[in-house]
């Protein structure tokens, strides 16, 4: 199935990217193996609070929930569990599977103390009345147990970052395909360690005297936007990798790739800069952590988008049942970030238009993911997901999602408020009406879809074990 990365490079011989040998050692399987059950937890539970969030902002379905109160815990707990928690999992398995053997006892720590993290954040809001606070990037339950939760998972995070830098391996001699993308692994290592002393840094200098809706929203500004730059470089990747196994030819050598994950992960610091230059309370620091992600990601993200989108069409459709699912979850992928992105340069004031940007794109980047994690379940030791179900799960994630933020940015123009639900909305108008409709049809198809991704790497981990019985 897979010409692998390097035919890039050469347009007839070429390497798998990462050898099956990085994974075959019983450490580091078992850890990958670990970070991706706590990934597939995150997912369903945030399935979960998403089904109740859509009906939560859906025209006539809403009023038979308790609104106010139960949209914003139901948001927050979607948002940490779908964004936070999966990404940093899967963070976890590919730096796992890319790195050496080194330190093992602080890999095993950084997944244990996100376990514990995790569990706490899931059921910190049926453990008594706590505030919601609607942060941008980390939003939280302004409570005893949640917030001792997101401290355990960050702890987590730490350690994870601090193994991966220790356990990194070179790109080796010369640079190949295998080489630019392990460069970019590594890459997205030091943006997460960039991440980490940003949090760090703001736990200091943040006063504690500001309200909570101030205090957690410049709290986690710095560092939310650095973490921008771990998920979006883990997703170049991700397309690099997953259209090489597709039997695309990518047209972008490996030191022009390598060139374009060192622009991406360049502006990353301006993060730290910032902390320097500005008060982290002031505009300026606002505003520097803000143009550093529109310009630098834009940089690296539309040549490599651009450049696997050609791969593809000039490699046609597949017959191999192993690289469909990959190609469905690439190209929705693509699709979605892309789809961000166009909505973010229509952003104006604070509707709802701003969900449907990071919508789109997170959303693209955890299709991407999803088509990694098909990829590399046979190197896990389970068996390759293929069938119908394997290849729509990805295109049904991706449809319902773009309905989403359709909705979102057609409501968005018509003034609906972001953060807010039920008579709260205001939906004056049949347009309105329709939108928000719209967004709740299509956020339920995503919901489904996302289960969907759950169910079939399920049945692949149970093939398996029945094989083995």
């Amino acid at each position: 199935m897979s010409r692998g990365f390097d035919s890039i490079a050469d347009p007839v011989v070429g390497v798998d990217p990462l050898p099956a040998s990085l994974v075959a050692q019983p450490g580091l399987t078992r850890l990958a193996r670990g970070w991706l059950w706590l990934g597939l937890l995150a997912l369903a539970g945030s399935g979960v609070f998403a089904v109740l969030l859509v009906l939560s902002r859906t025209p006539q379905l809403n009023q038979w929930l308790p609104v106010a109160d139960f949209f914003r815990v139901a948001l927050i707990v979607h948002v940490d569990l779908s964004v936070l928690v999966w990404l940093v999992s899967l963070a976890g398995l590919l730096w796992s599977i890319s790195g050496s053997m080194r330190a093992p006892g602080l890999a095993w720590l950084a997944l244990g103390l996100c376990a514990a993290g995790t569990s706490l954040m899931a059921l910190a809001p049926f453990m008594g009345q706590s505030a919601p606070v609607m942060a941008n990037y980390i939003p939280v339950v302004d409570g005893t147990m949640f917030l001792a939760g997101l401290a355990v998972f960050g702890l987590g995070g730490a350690a994870l970052v601090l193994r991966g830098l220790i356990a990194t391996q070179p790109t080796g001699p010369g640079l190949a395909g295998e080489g630019a993308l392990r460069f970019g692994l590594n890459a997205s290592v030091v943006a997460g360690a960039v991440a980490v002393l940003s949090f760090g840094a703001s736990l200091l200098l943040v006063p504690r005297s500001l309200d909570a809706q101030t205090y957690f929203e410049i709290l986690f500004w710095g560092g939310g936007h650095a973490l921008q730059f771990v998920w979006t470089l883990l997703m170049l990747v991700a397309w690099l990798w997953l259209a090489g196994a597709t039997g695309a030819r990518v047209p972008l050598s490996p030191r022009l790739t390598v060139l374009m994950f060192v622009l991406a992960l360049a502006s990353v610091f301006a993060t730290p800069f910032a902390y320097f230059a500005a008060d982290v309370t002031s505009v300026e620091f606002r505003q520097i952590n803000t143009w550093a992600m529109r310009l630098g990601g834009g940089i690296a993200i539309v040549p490599i988008s651009l450049a696997v989108a050609v791969g593809l069409l000039r490699a046609g459709a597949s017959r191999d049942a192993r690289a469909l699912p990959l190609r469905a979850a690439l190209v929705a992928s693509i699709v979605l970030f892309g789809a961000g992105g166009l909505i973010g340069a229509l952003i104006n004031g604070s509707n709802v238009r701003i969900p449907a940007h990071y919508h789109g794109s997170i959303v693209g980047v955890t299709l991407a993911l999803m088509g990694l994690v098909y990829l590399l379940m046979p190197r896990l030791g389970y068996q390759a997901p293929t069938g119908r179900l394997a290849v729509w799960q990805p295109m049904l994630y991706g449809a319902g999602q773009l309905l989403h933020i359709i909705g979102l940015v057609w409501s968005g123009g018509y003034g609906v408020q972001r953060k807010v639900a039920g008579a709260d909305q205001v939906l004056r108008s049949a347009p309105e009406v329709i939108g928000m409709g719209l967004m709740g049809l299509g956020g339920l198809i995503a919901i489904i879809g996302g289960l969907l991704f759950v169910v079939v790497v399920a049945r692949s981990m149970r093939r398996v074990a029945a094989s083995r019985e």
